[in-house]
């Protein structure tokens, strides 16, 4: 466990490792590994989602805002901690785990965003020791793509880091909110208005927040409305128009692959082979020579 303050990034213990930790607009996530041991944590202004990534269980002591946990935690088992509130644990073996850390304001905003009445004094509450499978799948996709050596889609990262804080809201907040519901996808002249948006920006970094504010709606909505219409979520949609332009482009023998990597938006020569192979099966310079 470390000891972060708003301030700087998380120190671990001397006898801890930890990696480099992956910020992107809202949201912060870090992995650590320590030995034995005991540690707190306070952070100001973020939420943190703890979940651990051991293959075997440890016990664990945790104590936070007048309640505690004494007993085994195991792969997937999470802890939150909400903003400006203290927890200690204490673990009985080397301990891996995984740390996503949300700004409040980012929270507040997709409150306002997506619920059907946004409260007042909505809070996310402490809780020790608990299981959820929709947010240990959101964790794991976000741990992953902060492993990467590739800059990160800004559309990707945006879109899991609102299902996560929407899960948050409808799980674990003192409000208890309804989620509003909407049905039926967007109409056509939205969907081409989107699309064409879309099209025009291939080669920038594309935030989820460009898409909705187009259409005037929330990121939440606007994602689940969009796969409704398109049968694929934004960040694909997107992708696949990268490679078709990609595959364009390589038709021109004389361009270089790294100058059509940066026209259709990726960041190196790599990340485009490695998008290109996972969607057509062949690295561009293979299709390239059909």
């Amino acid at each position: 466990m470390t000891n972060p303050s708003s301030q700087a990034d998380p120190t671990p213990a001397s006898s801890g490792i930890s990696n480099a930790s992956s910020t992107w607009q809202h949201i912060r996530i870090q992995q650590f590994q320590h030995p034995a041991g005991e540690g707190s944590c306070f952070v100001e202004d973020e939420h943190t989602l703890f979940m651990s990534l051991l293959a075997r269980p440890i016990r664990l002591l945790q104590v936070q805002s007048g309640s505690y946990f004494s007993g085994l935690f195991r792969q997937g088992d999470m802890s939150i901690t909400p903003a400006n509130i203290p927890i200690f644990v204490r673990w009985d073996h080397d301990d891996h785990y995984l740390q996503i850390r949300l700004k409040t304001h980012f929270i507040e905003n997709i409150a306002k965003e997506t619920l059907k009445k946004f409260p007042e004094k909505l809070e996310i509450l402490p809780k020790l020791h608990f299981r959820n499978p929709e947010i240990e799948t959101v964790c794991m996709m976000l741990f992953k793509e902060s492993e990467q050596s590739q800059i990160s889609s800004g559309l990707y990262i945006d879109s899991l880091a609102n299902v996560l804080a929407v899960n948050l809201l409808k799980y674990y907040s003192s409000s208890q909110p309804q989620i509003a519901n909407y049905e039926g996808g967007l109409p056509q002249r939205q969907i081409s208005q989107v699309l064409d948006y879309i099209d025009s920006q291939l080669d920038q970094d594309i935030k989820l927040s460009d898409l909705a504010t187009l259409l005037d709606m929330s990121q939440f909505h606007f994602s689940r409305l969009f796969k409704q219409s398109i049968g694929i979520s934004p960040y694909q949609y997107l992708m696949q128009q990268r490679i078709e332009r990609a595959k364009q482009l390589l038709r021109e023998k004389d361009r270089l692959i790294v100058d059509i990597a940066f026209e259709c938006g990726f960041n190196s020569h790599s990340h485009l082979s490695k998008q290109f192979r996972q969607v057509t099966g062949m690295t561009p310079k293979a299709f390239r020579e059909i």
